[in-house]
């Protein structure tokens, strides 16, 4: 990638060779955070708006790629089509709320502590190389992120297995996914926090399978807590059992119903600050799937909504990777390590879109340290996606991928995503509710 030149007056070197630059205002922490592209979009000579990158042309791109799409690209797997970079613009609300927190917040003695935090980032400042805590920073970022925002179902959720080799669909599983912040919250009523909230809780998650029959009504609530060093509660009902049971830590590692992912895979990723160590790796541009649902070209007619709504589609070998344009967006780099020495994986390599703040591309590597599994999260723009959530400022999560290169299996998954705090009751995200939702 070719390094931009900045010229500086000779009195501005001076200042930044002394040490002595000063600190950014809080207008300029806010535009570096939340608006990005504020002074243009990145542009590249070969990645362009309608530019198709496939394996004879991959290389023209490699320095916009990560390493694992790049490959995947080059062994004609798939294929990207570009679409313009465009800005996913926050809620007014949260912008507001990190605003008033700017040098307030601070990381506590130990990984999984913080102080001083309210709502919004909480650490919108741009992060530092030198910084030997950043990567725990963004992590807090992404924990207290608008991923869903304040309240949030997908329903249906269709998730199919396949086989790469051959593209044959062992399964398709049917859900319902949702999700409630409790604390936190800046948007939806009740703000700034669901109460009674005795627990402490700081959001939940809860599903419920529809489809097929030998699993249906199988239930999962996973409970997190505010305090992030106090272990999360993940409840799970099966169905043909008629109980609830606990799960243990570990349990949230394995493969969940056997799918690609794990509990842990969800939403990017779906545990503690506390049990990975996090470091922050450079800022970088690459192509991310972002995009407008509603404008995409090919979308999938397999699925009958009342309302017409059509699915991402997907393609490329096995059927694995989603139909949708990618953009050039700015990233920060993150890798994550395992605390502990029994987790099924040595570490995550996370691509942090900067504007958004969630992990929507990530490569999972196993303990002998080789590329193991390719995720992918596809992102729609809220305002050309359902009518419900135009206006959101939350990148709506559209399409997933995830690919396990060793055995050459995938799991997909095509949402239906609805920003709504109706549709999500306090009561729905308890373990009562999962004994008495049959």
């Amino acid at each position: 990638m070719k390094k931009t030149v900045f010229k500086l007056s000779v009195l501005a070197a001076a200042v930044l060779s002394t040490g002595l630059a000063a600190a950014a205002t809080p207008d300029e922490i806010i535009d570096s955070s939340f608006y990005p592209y504020k002074k243009g979009f990145p542009t590249h000579a070969f990645v362009k708006p309608g530019a198709v990158i496939n394996k004879s042309n991959v290389d023209s791109a490699k320095d916009v790629l990560d390493p694992a799409m790049y490959q995947v690209i080059k062994n004609g797997d798939y294929e990207i089509t570009v679409g313009a970079t465009t800005s996913f613009d926050l809620h007014k609300s949260y912008v507001d709320a990190t605003r008033a927190g700017i040098g307030k917040v601070k990381l506590g003695e130990k990984n999984g502590q913080i102080v001083g935090y309210n709502a919004g980032r909480a650490f919108p400042e741009d992060p530092d190389l030198k910084d030997p805590r950043a990567g725990e920073k963004l992590a807090w970022n992404y924990k207290y992120g608008i991923n869903w925002g304040d309240a949030a179902s997908i329903e249906p959720f269709y998730w199919k297995y396949r086989k790469v080799e051959t593209g044959k669909i062992e399964t398709v599983n049917k859900f319902g996914f949702h999700f409630l912040n409790y604390k936190h919250r800046v948007a939806l009523p009740p703000v700034p926090e669901i109460t009674p909230n005795p627990s402490n809780l700081f959001r939940a998650i809860y599903m419920k399978v529809f489809e097929p029959l030998d699993i249906k009504d199988t239930q999962l609530l996973i409970q997190r807590y505010d305090d992030d060093l106090k272990q999360d509660d993940a409840n799970l009902y099966l169905g043909f059992q008629r109980r609830v049971r606990r799960l243990a830590t570990g349990q949230i590692t394995d493969s969940f119903l056997g799918s690609d992912l794990m509990i842990e895979d969800f939403e990017g990723y779906n545990g503690r600050v506390t049990d990975m160590n996090w470091a922050y790796k450079g800022t970088t541009t690459i192509l991310m799937a972002y995009y407008n649902h509603n404008d995409q070209k090919q979308l999938s007619t397999e699925f009958k909504e009342k309302d017409g709504y059509q699915y991402v589609e997907f393609g490329g070998k096995g059927g694995c990777y989603p139909l949708v344009t990618w953009q050039l967006r700015k990233v920060y780099i993150l890798e994550s390590v395992p605390t502990d020495p029994n987790h099924p994986i040595s570490k995550r390599i996370q691509y942090m879109d900067t504007q958004a703040a969630t992990l929507s591309r990530t490569l999972i590597y196993d303990r002998k340290g080789e590329l193991w599994k390719n995720f992918i999260i596809g992102k729609s723009h809220p305002d050309h996606h359902l009518p419900i959530n135009k206006g959101t400022g939350i990148s709506i999560d559209d399409a997933f991928s995830m690919v396990d290169l060793q055995s050459k299996h995938c799991t997909t998954g095509q949402f239906r995503g609805m920003v709504s705090q109706e549709q999500n009751p306090p009561s729905l995200f308890t373990v009562q509710n999962m004994r008495g939702a049959n």
